[in-house]
């Protein structure tokens, strides 16, 4: 490891993470975190001796290696390493990341160029899922040039479609593993729901918000922070995930009613409030939307077509569902982008 570790530095959606070939890692789990840790320069709130951002959304991984199964191209395995613990976690996928994986799974020579576009089908590990990403290859090589703009980066990008199937009870067994639209807990109205996230959607009402307030407003609020805490201990093993004191799941999502959107949202993962949500999260929100009786569809305003706008802290996230003539969701989508920041080595600190 003295010698330095490929690594592929990439922004997908409004995430930033490092991308490693499996075979550059060491096999065993144990060693392989350890060495995550060091890499990112965790655990440490400032994340100074790693490469590292200093916040969950910039301490990432996606570890790469060719595909196990036949109806995709390459096998995605995310892990979110945590910032200030010693922790790094595979207990969920993330749909932003996914967004970098096919043009580094082209630029790693793990998926050849097929024409002007590439379709990548992407295995998701944690979740056993495959979405397919378009990637844009002109000239035979990846191209992150384009006119598509989403809220939360700035300035222009090539598009990079996402399209999901059979998304519904991901990492939980159902869309609803409780069987219920409405739970309550800790004495407020929640839908525990999986739809690609494992979420707990909440009325920010309910907990005395407008659901309006700003990140820093809501992060420094340590009461409503101790009272989601409690809700998240109780749902998790309502939701199939057993104790989920170490894990990042649940994502605890507070919404409201807004105009020029779906709903609104500040979510939280799981213990400070993103500054945009995850792509999963915003799908597994949108769903929510459409569930009657639940605290989201209360709120929401449907649109007339496919298109969710899910409001967050800088802007809105664009999710596409496609439902049967019952209203059931059968089919998820959403845009993004991705850019390549840097390709090289990486040095992880002393063990």
């Amino acid at each position: 490891m003295s010698d330095g570790i490929p690594c592929l530095w990439m922004r997908g959606g409004t995430s930033k993470g490092a991308v490693f070939l499996a075979s550059d890692l060491p096999a065993d789990t144990a060693a392989r975190d350890s060495l995550l840790l060091r890499i990112m320069g965790s655990p440490d709130p400032a994340q100074i001796d790693g490469i590292g951002g200093a916040d969950p959304l910039t301490s990432k991984v996606a570890v790469l290696w060719p595909a196990s199964r036949a109806d995709a191209d390459v096998d995605y395995l995310f892990l979110q390493v945590f910032v200030d613990q010693a922790l790094v976690s595979d207990a969920q996928g993330c749909g932003n990341i996914l967004a970098a994986v096919g043009p580094a799974a082209i630029e790693r020579g793990l998926v050849a160029v097929a024409g002007p576009e590439t379709p990548v089908r992407i295995h998701m590990v944690n979740t056993g899922e495959v979405a397919t990403a378009t990637i844009q290859t002109p000239g035979g090589r990846v191209s992150y040039t384009g006119s598509a703009r989403i809220d939360g980066v700035p300035g222009t990008h090539a598009a990079v479609p996402l399209l999901f199937d059979s998304l519904a009870g991901s990492m939980c067994g159902a869309l609803l593993p409780t069987g219920h639209a409405v739970d309550t807990i800790d004495g407020i109205a929640c839908t525990l729901i999986d739809n690609g996230m494992p979420c707990v959607v909440m009325a920010a009402a309910d907990l005395g918000l407008t659901g309006a307030e700003d990140r820093a407003t809501l992060d420094a609020d340590v009461a409503l922070k101790a009272r989601l805490e409690r809700i998240r201990l109780q749902a998790g093993p309502l939701m199939n995930l057993g104790d989920v004191t170490d894990k990042s799941v649940p994502k605890m999502t507070l919404v409201s009613a807004v105009s020029g959107a779906t709903i609104s949202t500040r979510s939280f993962i799981p213990h400070r409030c993103h500054a945009t949500i995850g792509v999963f999260a915003a799908v597994t929100v949108a769903t929510a939307c459409t569930l009657p009786g639940s605290p989201a569809a209360q709120l929401a305003t449907l649109p007339d077509g496919d298109v969710f706008r899910i409001a967050h802290p800088t802007g809105a996230a664009e999710v596409i569902l496609r439902r049967d003539p019952d209203g059931h969701v059968r089919q998820a989508g959403t845009l993004r982008t991705a850019r390549k920041l840097f390709d090289g080595l990486v040095f992880p600190g002393p063990a």
